[in-house]
């Protein structure tokens, strides 16, 4: 996995978080708030793509928790 700072939203990102081991999630995670933190400055708002990605990561660390 790359180490970039932010995930764009035209960077691939993976259809199956669930596969991903913890620590490269959580790079994953950093990157996508990264660019979320970036978008609220630049734009105002977040890119829908950004924020859809947002969730995707915050529901697989809650389904990971509850496990």
């Amino acid at each position: 996995m790359s180490e970039k700072l932010h995930l764009t939203p035209e960077d691939e990102f993976p259809d199956d978080l669930s596969s991903i081991p913890d620590r490269e999630l959580q790079v994953l995670d950093s990157q996508v708030q990264r660019q979320l933190d970036y978008e609220y400055v630049a734009d105002g708002e977040p890119n829908p793509e950004t924020e859809f990605r947002h969730h995707d990561l915050d529901e697989e660390f809650e389904d990971r928790d509850a496990r």
